[in-house]
């Protein structure tokens, strides 16, 4: 036990590799008992993105006949997983004589269980089995390791059948009128369970999929604060089904914006009947809201209290523009004050039209974009069905790496943390702890163990783990942060493998985020470079004694900015993003910005910007943000907002490139989106922008966005978690990957159309080029 346990590396904790995988039902009236997978394996695994959390796999297994068959098939249902907690009611048993072992079908129908008989496993492999399942819900629960646990500590989780049979349900008094309902749907009655319990509707026609467990089918949350409606429109209710994908109509509602009495600046989004509240959900960042002018739709997602794998998704549709801009325009208010924890009122005018403009419709062209295509693909709503991908697409195919046998062996409890592609020599580096890894880039899509420079130390001898890097000079150098020391910057010597200079920037002042003196320089040999503390921009000079800031060349802002980002053009011009999610555009270094633009609310992690200053993309939490800088009227009509100020009311308009809720609740409903990249290349013009989520690399096809499709994206999942992604310089289909453990190079086309099966179904590395390097 301690020995699997305790190995962080170790993905899968135990596995049993033979049995069949059921789901029983109690119901009488129905069969009782459904083989799933004829031959199974059941895995207990980590899941690498969430300390303390652990994921119960059940495999389909194939028999060797069957593989052929196998892949033909453009999807399968080979994998179930099924996030460990108490709420899966699990227990062992036996059924005619073999071991098994049960737990609820969360998503299902409140009789279903899900069953794995064991076949042929001893009785310590079961009990070893069950121990740990125990251990995982210890884990989640507590949020500490179950290492020094002991039985009495793990008793709790032991499933014991309850005493009494639940109260029986009472149905309201349905005499008051009703909202009207569609004329093609049945009337829908309402039923709440026991008056000390929250209400809980139950329609004939509620979708299938993964209801959140404290809210039962459409029921508010256990402790609902106490509300005060803003907004009242009616509109219809759907919830995406899991099994037939696609969102299914559950009537008609009121549909709410409320306000927490005792918090002014928490507000909900509400659905409810003459009878009450059906469903009740916090207005926060992590809803991934989506709107629809031409659908007349507003999408979110929900993510329970029971964490990962349990995200559901909603969709109100309403009967007129009018509604629907009503309900939108205070949505956007109300979830900026969320923010900001201030009235929206309190901005400028023009600043207020700033933030409303970013939720006009998504499927509308940027200003002077250029269609060359005959057949342009026309723009899926949330309600369309998914787009199939093409039979004929081929796929590179990608040679595996060979290993390298002087690769080193894995650091213990280290994880790699960044990620940066060079620009001359064909060459990635990884950071991990201490340690910088080199890989080597081939011409077939593949990556190969070069080197690793080891136990990073200033040249004073002290080791250190760099914060941030950036490479210089021809890629000869790599400048180095250090969060021991933020007033200085660390010069190291690539082809030494060593730190050898140490650049003391100012006694006063930190860095926070360094930049190349343009987005090319590092093809140069330019010294220079840009850095930003938390209020203020300044240039670098390493050639200059003493300190290395350049004086003349120094913007500080009074106000606390909290600088998060800065990034320049081919012609050294400047974008700096702070984490209160504004954006400064910057003609030259010791100026006042050309262009302020305003926060949306969310913190802006990571930001870029294509080579002529036309584009910019900012990374948050739950969604890009691209924006065209170029001033559309006015005097200063066609140039770019870096060099001239945007009229007060003709400010650019941002668009919101977020994932489709449906999707993101396949993806388990945790968004965390990596700094996004365009392609780069010094004679080569940006047509896509990547990122990455948990396990999912993302790309979008930015020629389609800048024509109108913010949702068309494809995307890619692997067993581990990615650190970091970018393209290869120069190279606008080969992406390399850093995952916690690996790194990788893929093509761009090998990325897919989001399906249930890409985003949520079995893992597979078949085409991909791996490089097991931890080092």
């Amino acid at each position: 036990m301690g020995k699997v346990w305790h190995d962080p590396n170790a993905a899968e904790v135990v596995k049993i590799s033979s049995g069949q995988f059921y789901l029983t039902r109690a119901e009488i009236l129905r069969t009782n008992r459904e083989c799933i997978y004829n031959e199974a394996m059941a895995t207990i695994r980590r899941l690498p993105s969430v300390e303390h959390n652990f994921e119960l796999v059940v495999t389909r297994v194939y028999e060797d006949e069957d593989q052929e068959l196998l892949e033909d098939e453009d999807e399968t249902d080979e994998e179930r997983v099924f996030l460990i907690s108490e709420e899966l009611e699990f227990r062992a048993g036996e059924t005619d004589g073999e071991p098994t072992f049960i737990w609820r079908d969360l998503h299902g129908d409140v009789d279903e269980m899900f069953e794995f008989v064991a076949t042929g496993t001893n009785a310590p492999t079961r009990a070893f089995f069950e121990t740990c399942m125990y251990r995982a819900m210890y884990e989640r629960k507590y949020k500490r390791s179950a290492d020094a646990t002991m039985d009495g500590d793990l008793e709790q989780f032991v499933y014991k059948a309850p005493k009494s049979t639940p109260k029986p349900r009472r149905k309201v008094d349905n005499s008051n009128p009703k909202p009207k309902t569609p004329s093609n749907q049945a009337s829908t009655e309402v039923e709440v369970i026991d008056v000390d319990q929250p209400s809980t509707s139950s329609h004939s026609n509620v979708p299938t999929g993964p209801p959140a467990p404290e809210e039962g089918r459409l029921g508010p949350p256990r402790n609902m604060p106490n509300l005060e409606p803003l907004l009242t429109v009616e509109a219809e209710i759907y919830r995406w089904n899991f099994d037939s994908e696609e969102f299914d109509n559950d009537g008609i509602v009121h549909a709410q914006i409320a306000q927490q009495r005792d918090d002014k600046f928490a507000h909900w989004i509400v659905a409810a009947t003459d009878e009450g509240t059906l469903l009740a959900h916090e207005i926060c960042p992590e809803m991934n809201q989506r709107l629809s002018r031409r659908m007349k739709t507003i999408t979110w997602n929900r993510m329970s209290d029971a964490g990962r794998g349990h995200s559901s998704s909603w969709l109100f549709k309403f009967a007129s523009q009018e509604d629907y801009s009503d309900f939108v325009t205070l949505f956007t208010r109300v979830q900026w004050e969320g923010l900001h924890h201030l009235p929206f009122n309190k901005l400028k005018q023009d600043d207020q039209d700033y933030v409303m403009s970013s939720i006009t419709d998504e499927d509308v062209e940027m200003r002077d974009v250029q269609d060359d295509s005959d057949e342009e693909e026309e723009i899926a709503s949330q309600l369309d069905p998914e787009e199939e991908p093409s039979e004929d697409e081929e796929e590179d195919e990608e040679v595996p790496s060979e290993e390298d046998e002087d690769e080193p062996k894995p650091v213990k409890g280290e994880r790699n943390s960044q990620l940066t592609v060079g620009y001359n020599g064909d060459r990635s580096y990884v950071v991990r702890g201490s340690n910088i890894g080199v890989f080597s880039h081939n011409n077939r899509n593949s990556v190969k163990y070069y080197a690793t420079i080891s136990k990073v130390t200033t040249p004073k001898g002290k080791e250190f783990r760099p914060k941030n890097v950036m490479l210089h000079d021809q890629d000869t150098k790599m400048i180095l942060m250090n969060t021991d020391n933020p007033n200085s910057l660390y010069s190291l010597d690539i082809e030494r493998g060593k730190v050898v200079e140490e650049w003391k920037v100012h006694d006063n002042i930190s860095v926070n985020n360094i930049a190349p003196d343009s987005k090319f320089a590092p093809t140069t040999r330019e010294q220079t470079l840009v850095g930003t503390s938390h209020n203020a921009l300044f240039r670098i000079d390493p050639r200059v004694s003493g300190s290395k800031l350049v004086d003349s060349q120094y913007k500080q802002y009074v106000s606390k900015n909290k600088f998060s980002g800065v990034v320049t053009t081919k012609n050294g011009k400047l974008a700096v993003a702070s984490e209160k999610g504004d954006i400064r555009l910057f003609d030259s270094i010791g100026k006042n910005a050309k262009t302020a633009l305003p926060p949306l609310g969310d913190p802006i992690l990571g930001i870029d910007v294509t080579a002529n200053g036309r584009y910019i993309v900012a990374t948050t939490k739950t969604y890009l943000l691209l924006i065209d800088t170029l001033i559309g009227e006015g005097k200063d009509s066609g140039q770019l907002g870096f060099d001239k100020s945007f009229p007060a009311k003709a400010k650019p308009q941002p668009k919101q490139l977020r994932l489709k809720s449906e999707h993101v609740a396949y993806m388990g409903g945790v968004i965390n989106l990596t700094p996004a990249r365009f392609n780069q290349g010094t004679d080569q013009e940006e047509n896509a922008i990547v990122t990455s989520t948990g396990p999912y690399v993302i790309a979008w096809d930015f020629n389609k966005v800048k024509k109108g499709a913010l949702d068309k994206y494809d995307i890619k999942k692997y067993e581990d978690h990615v650190v970091q992604d970018n393209f290869k310089f120069g190279d606008d289909k080969e992406i390399i990957v850093a995952l916690d453990n690996n790194v990788l190079a893929i093509n761009k086309k090998n990325l897919k159309k989001p399906t249930r099966q890409s985003l949520a179904g079995n893992f597979g590395y078949s085409r991909s080029s791996i490089v097991n390097a931890p080092y």
